[in-house]
């Protein structure tokens, strides 16, 4: 989230380069109007262009925003990988094997289901997320967070990113409980889901395959997996990829801005409010 204070001392801070934090500049990309430092600019024949928007990669890969960044920088995505995987060795510990067979209070107590969420267990529309039933379920899911979320997460940033994947997992619990209210679902593959959203909807506006091909043949692949392969929660897919487009939207102002680069104003928080209060509202009314 970009931060603007209104207040303080009244000295501006000259921009700094997206990719190079440490580095001043007086310069913009023409195109999405980011801030680029003379090593990332690319000159055009309509002006200056940022990496992405000159259609190449940067020759060298841009440092950290801070000295402790993790993935490449994808923060955000590391800690997500990381919960879920202590999660799982608590599960462990309970009673639940590799193979996901058996019993475990954190399972009981934070898998999501209808009956408790209808009695005011919202808190199960996120911890569901968190819990995953078996080795192969978790290294599946972690494998495609820390490669779509990383990919995310280093183009629009750790707080947008959180945004979208937080939108996916309500709308994928919301999803999950509209299908099947009384089955008991858990994963992380409803925020997932909404990650392969939002970079297709990156694709479709600004012409980047952040993955290094179209997101879209891989959203078909497992589309297609949701509905033949017995066993997966078509509703928490469905939704997750709902909520994940929609918070990819608004961010992007609409259709209008651009999703990395952008002050965050009053109608863009408005909208993703709304649109995470409507997912807990929805889900409290089927549920």
């Amino acid at each position: 989230m970009d931060h603007h204070p209104g207040g303080g001392t009244g000295v501006a801070q000259e921009p700094r380069c997206y990719r190079h934090p440490d580095r001043e500049t007086l310069l913009a990309c023409s195109h999405c109007e980011r801030p680029i430092c003379t090593a990332c600019a690319t000159q055009a024949p309509v002006g200056l262009r940022c990496p992405e928007c000159a259609g190449r990669a940067a020759r060298r890969p841009a440092a950290p925003a801070r000295a402790g960044a993790l993935a490449g920088g994808a923060i955000a995505t590391t800690v997500l990988i990381a919960l879920n995987v202590l999660v799982f060795l608590v599960e462990l510990s309970q009673g639940i094997r590799l193979r996901g067979v058996g019993g475990s209070e954190i399972v009981a107590d934070g898998g999501l289901a209808g009956p408790p969420v209808a009695d005011g267990e919202w808190w199960r529309l996120l911890t569901s997320a968190f819990i995953h039933a078996g080795i192969g379920h978790l290294a599946l899911n972690m494998l495609a967070l820390w490669w779509l979320g990383g990919a995310l997460e280093r183009y629009v940033g750790t707080w947008r990113m959180l945004a979208i994947y937080l939108s996916a997992v309500l709308w994928g619990s919301a999803g999950a409980l509209l299908v099947a209210p009384d089955r008991l679902t858990v994963g992380a593959s409803g925020g997932v889901f909404g990650l392969m959203a939002a970079l297709l909807v990156i694709e479709r506006q600004r012409g980047l395959a952040l993955v290094g091909s179209s997101i879209a043949t891989l959203l078909l692949l497992n589309l297609a997996v949701t509905f033949f392969v017995p066993g997966i929660s078509i509703g928490g897919h469905l939704g997750g990829l709902a909520g994940g487009a929609g918070a990819a939207l608004v961010l992007s102002g609409f259709g209008t801005g651009h999703i990395a680069y952008g002050r965050l104003r009053a109608p863009l928080v408005a909208g993703l409010a709304a649109i995470l209060g409507a997912a807990v509202g929805f889900s409290l009314a089927v549920a």
